[in-house]
């Protein structure tokens, strides 16, 4: 079988990248652009650092901003009723997963208007047209929704979310400018950080990594381990490595898929609107001990990434706990909690466990699993 790689179809790197949005816009004839950010990046003026920019060059926009940070189902429907209102034809997505992933549904549902129905799209979607051309600036080094074919879209009423994955929702352009980082405070900086991990690990031992995809995530496992500690710090070099590195694991997991630390994830951010990063980072280190068996021969390559000293001279099962207690130590060195105390329940937890297994991402964990053995890992966080 084929190993199949998208990714857009230019990106801008580094300090100033932002200054290409305009000159892309115009090249591609647009002539209006759905700036879709959230209300906190409005408010503390990064979203105006491109807007300041289409002022400039005098191009007309109209901003969206009504969107959650586990953006729902309504924010899309009235997102796609704001863009056909202000008569755009382009959108520029500022923001982080949120935000990108609401740009992803409107611009999709508006090429695709069968798809109106924001819950048809769950899952691979038979979309026909690819999605309103789109420049997707990210404020976060962490979800990587710039390059992936993949959002996630919160169902409020059954208190769940579902993946979407769809090949015709990849941003067209990706602008990665580590100057639209540094405003991010260091809890948001750490979470995103360590969603960004998780992206890296979860794709590199995931059933469907390919010598390509391999390549990005020890890249990135490296960047984002050598650069977290100091983008907590907001240090130029950290916010720097992080941006890069963030991408990169996004260039490889949305190809080749995640496993159950996502999936586990997703529930715990659509029942408590705990931060999906902050999910991720706790649980991560659950997933690999559960993974050990089935997929520890490759922790030794993420422990090296990592920089654990010596790993060399272990056997595998010595390599494989080495890594999983160098993933806990940078955690804790960015001031995340070990457990999910105080934020799962007892009661919630079969349910938790019904999402997690039905989740898009589930099937791609090397380890097959089962509702009543998430039920355990749930349990062990309790």
């Amino acid at each position: 079988m084929a190993d199949r790689i998208v990714l857009n179809s230019i990106s801008y790197h580094g300090h100033g990248a932002i200054e290409n949005i305009v000159p892309e816009l115009t090249a591609r004839g647009c002539t209006k652009a759905f700036v879709c950010s959230d209300p906190d990046l409005l408010k503390f003026g990064v979203t105006g650092k491109v807007t300041a920019l289409l002022d400039a060059a005098n191009f007309p926009y109209s901003v969206y901003s009504e969107i959650k940070p586990n953006p729902t189902i309504q924010n899309v429907q009235d997102g796609v009723a704001a863009f056909q209102a202000a008569g755009t034809d382009c959108i520029v997505a500022i923001g982080g997963g949120s935000a990108m992933d609401t740009a992803k549904a409107i611009g999709i549902i508006i090429n695709n208007p069968e798809f109106a129905d924001v819950r048809s799209l769950e899952g691979v979607a038979p979309t026909k047209k690819h999605a309103v051309f789109t420049i997707a600036v990210p404020t976060t080094a962490g979800t990587a929704a710039e390059v992936t074919i993949n959002y996630v879209i919160t169902d409020v009423e059954k208190k769940r979310k579902f993946v979407c994955v769809d090949t015709n929702d990849i941003p067209e352009v990706a602008v990665v400018d580590p100057d639209m980082m540094a405003s991010m405070p260091k809890g948001l900086t750490a979470a995103t950080g360590m969603d960004a991990l998780t992206h890296a690990i979860e794709g590199y031992i995931t059933k469907g990594h390919c010598v390509i995809s391999d390549m990005f995530h020890l890249e990135a496992i490296r960047l984002i381990s050598r650069s977290l500690r100091g983008a907590v710090q907001n240090t130029p070099e950290g916010r720097e490595g992080m941006a890069l590195g963030q991408y990169i694991a996004g260039m490889g997991f949305s190809n080749v898929g995640l496993g159950i630390v996502h999936s586990m994830a997703h529930g715990l951010s659509a029942l408590y609107d705990t931060p999906h990063g902050v999910a991720c980072a706790i649980l991560l280190p659950v997933g690999l001990e559960y993974n050990k068996e089935v997929a520890g021969e490759r922790y030794r390559a993420i422990g090296e990434a990592m920089g654990v000293m010596d790993i060399d001279k272990m056997n595998d099962a010595q390599a494989a706990d080495a890594t999983i207690a160098a993933v806990k130590q940078l955690s804790a060195d960015v001031g995340i909690p070990t457990n999910l105390h105080g934020i799962l329940k007892e009661e919630d937890i079969e349910f938790l466990a019904q999402s997690a297994y039905a989740d898009a991402c589930r099937p791609g964990n090397p380890r097959d699993t089962s509702v009543e053995e998430i039920v355990e890992l749930y349990r062990s966080q309790l």
